[in-house]
């Protein structure tokens, strides 16, 4: 009796000991700082930081904004930003769009992965963007991080080749899609001392194929938001999982299948039905406006099904007054009421991401292109991908298809057919589970812990990683 007495004592101290080395542990991270470094192309480099901003040094830089770019720097970002989003949006122009968008996907094309090549010499893009940093680019940038000896961690190339050309040590480079371009890695990267943070192996594969050694690449996963990880446990993910799978598996498709390891993996104690909500699909577009059309002919198909409260749809406009007045119009052809359409908007780009992060906890399907998006299929969300614009969209959706985890869209004027069946048939409610168990989802903490300690330890967990 007294040894097992004992034996819960000393159970119960090994407990509080953990407790108390992990809360340290938590405590420590918030110490940590650095400069957070990012660029306006579009949503995905400002995404892949934004889980990052309680540890930036003052604000999140956006190179070539106000805070960090001189004049002449500004005004050569604003034609960058506007060839780019005219180039994103030429693609729907009839007759003349493809051959306009195609000079920018040749700029940023990614070469086919096999066969397996050194891929390290110099290309076209290389040298242009060592020019462009030799003449001024990011200068801004460099210039505020002179002012304080602590690690740059950046979501875009040009930022992190710039302070590596510049010599700053400790330079890290999140990688925001399933595979990159060869502008992404330093001219002679043997010689460059950048850290790269990879979201999945293929790109960790393709980096090496560019020349960058083995010790300078870390597989973290994307940088997902805390709020809806809830903890290193996924204790809140499981939770909006378990109710997210429910409301996929209507007829009881997945469950006889899949059922043991839903309950194995994500604990039976978060098997609880909630009817806190209705069926709901957020569509969104990516930070160009591009597409935005697909979401008014996704809305007028499911009309009757918005009006019987049967779905509840989310338009997510970003930061564009004319996406936003779009989807208004949209939305006030069929019902005012935000519970049967809502539309997510901000003139913040911070803001907004808040607002889509909270929309994301109780969305059953996301609906988008196969951008920096494709991640969010490891919070256990199917995603609908509309047609990939440029190549590294390709990749991403070459990823999604392999993994299972995405499905491409069908005709979007028939969503109201196309898509239940698949929701019927339990395809909708596999698709979820299989981004959960195959993408990674500690991409914010592994990059706070490689910050913290220089090291990246390995998970054994098939899940938690």
């Amino acid at each position: 009796m007294l040894n097992k007495i004992n034996l819960s004592l000393i159970t119960n101290l090994n407990k509080l000991h953990q407790l108390k080395f992990k809360k340290n542990k938590i405590e420590n991270k918030k110490n940590i700082k650095a400069w957070v470094v990012t660029a306006d192309m579009g949503y995905g480099h400002q995404r892949a930081v934004y889980p990052l901003k309680d540890i930036a040094e003052g604000n999140i830089i956006t190179v070539g904004s106000d805070e960090a770019a001189s004049s002449n720097e500004k005004k050569l970002w604003k034609r960058v930003l506007g060839a780019y989003e005219f180039l994103s949006r030429a693609k729907g122009i009839p007759f003349i769009g493809n051959p306009i968008f195609n000079l920018l996907d040749t700029f940023l094309h990614i070469p086919k992965f096999y066969p397996m090549r050194d891929l390290s010499n110099t290309t076209f893009q290389v040298d242009l963007l060592k020019s462009s940093i030799e003449k001024g680019l990011c200068s801004g940038m460099l210039e505020k991080i002179r002012t304080k000896d602590i690690p740059v961690v950046t979501s875009f190339y040009a930022s992190s080749i710039a302070a590596d050309l510049k010599s700053f040590h400790k330079v890290y480079c999140i990688i925001c899609d399933a595979d990159l371009n060869r502008v992404w890695v330093a001219k002679e990267p043997w010689e460059s001392r950048i850290i790269y943070m990879a979201p999945c192996g293929k790109a960790a594969q393709r980096l090496k194929a560019y020349g960058v050694p083995d010790e300078r690449i870390f597989i973290t996963g994307f940088p997902l938001p805390i709020e809806l990880l809830g903890d290193e446990n996924l204790s809140r993910l499981k939770k909006s999982l378990a109710q997210r799978l429910m409301q996929l598996d209507p007829n009881n498709k997945f469950w006889p299948r899949h059922g043991i390891n839903v309950k194995h993996f994500i604990g039976e104690e978060n098997w609880v039905l909630k009817k806190e909500r209705k069926f709901t699909i957020t569509y969104t577009v990516g930070g160009a406006g591009a597409q935005k059309e697909i979401g008014g002919r996704i809305a007028a198909s499911l009309k009757e099904k918005i009006l019987n409260n049967e779905v509840k749809l989310i338009l997510a406009a970003g930061i564009k007054e004319n996406v936003k007045d779009y989807f208004k119009s949209i939305k006030s052809d069929i019902s005012n009421d935000d519970s049967q359409i809502e539309i997510i908007f901000s003139d913040n780009l911070h803001d907004y991401f808040d607002k889509f992060n909270k929309a994301m906890a109780g969305t059953d399907i996301l609906w988008t292109k196969p951008s920096e998006l494709s991640f969010y299929s490891a919070l256990g969300i199917p995603i609908i991908m509309t047609p990939p614009i440029g190549s590294q969209e390709k990749f991403n959706a070459k990823y999604l298809f392999e993994i299972h985890a995405g499905i491409k869209q069908e005709n979007p004027d028939y969503t109201d057919q196309w898509l239940f069946e698949y929701l019927k048939k339990g395809r909708l409610a596999e698709a979820a589970w299989s981004g959960f168990l195959k993408v990674r989802k500690l991409g914010t903490y592994k990059i706070m812990e490689i910050l913290e300690t220089g090291i990246m330890k390995s998970e054994d967990s098939p899940v938690i990683r």
